[in-house]
């Protein structure tokens, strides 16, 4: 069950309307490395992984990418609002207008649609956070790509937040499948009747108290990013 809080993670208001960048930050709604894919494949993977560390942990993290997909329609949208219809045509979304007017629609940059076969769910913990590792890398990658390719700080600001979530997620999962492998490789460790029994909970680190873990190195980052320009 969910809690749902009226606003955003991270507050958008963009000023400048932009659609070539709007054409460009769709893909991480419906692209192969966006947030409607990783929302997807955690909340699916979660019901096989052994206990409920790893359950809650995903979880946490499906629910938080549904919360991306709500910044990036939010950002999509304010970049196009009050376009007119040569300028949706000069930007190249023409087609995109023929079939949707300006409404959101999950595709890549290249108005490719969204597919479920962006991810992938084995029932093998190992296999499956090795997937979920490389997404979040995969996804960050994509963020450092997008903040590249405007100078608008108002889009800055939010796709930095998006980048260094990314990084985050990556290291809960890292420790996660650390858990998992030590559990596998080292047996003996554990009595055999309690391996892979449900975990306690409080051990897990909540989506809410890891977004201060990543403040320090997104901070560095805005820093050689800020040194860069």
């Amino acid at each position: 069950m969910w809690a749902y809080q009226k606003r955003l993670q991270y507050p958008i208001n963009i000023k400048k309307k932009d659609l070539r960048m709007a054409k460009l930050l769709i893909t991480q709604y419906g692209g192969s490395n966006g947030e409607l894919a990783a929302a997807l494949r955690y909340l699916n993977q979660r019901y096989t992984m052994p206990d409920n560390k790893g359950k809650a942990l995903l979880t946490d993290i499906g629910t938080e990418e549904l919360a991306h997909i709500e910044m990036i329609s939010t950002m999509v949208y304010q970049l196009m609002k009050d376009a007119t219809i040569e300028e949706i045509k000069a930007a190249g979304l023409d087609p995109h207008y023929a079939e949707h007017n300006k409404a959101l629609y999950p595709t890549d940059a290249n108005g490719v649609p969204f597919t479920v076969t962006y991810f992938a769910t084995t029932g093998d913990p190992l296999a499956d956070i090795s997937e979920d590792m490389a997404a979040e890398q995969k996804a960050r990658a994509v963020y450092e790509n997008l903040i590249d390719l405007t100078n608008d700080p108002d889009v800055i600001g939010p796709l930095l937040w998006l980048r260094q979530r990314e990084v985050v997620h990556f290291n809960r999962f890292k420790e996660l499948f650390e858990y998992y492998q030590n559990k596998l490789q080292n047996p003996t460790n554990m009595d055999a009747s309690t391996q892979f029994k449900p975990a306690p909970m409080k051990n897990n680190t909540s989506i809410m108290d890891s977004i201060s873990d990543g403040l320090s190195s997104m901070n560095q980052f805005l820093n050689n990013f800020n040194t860069k320009m």
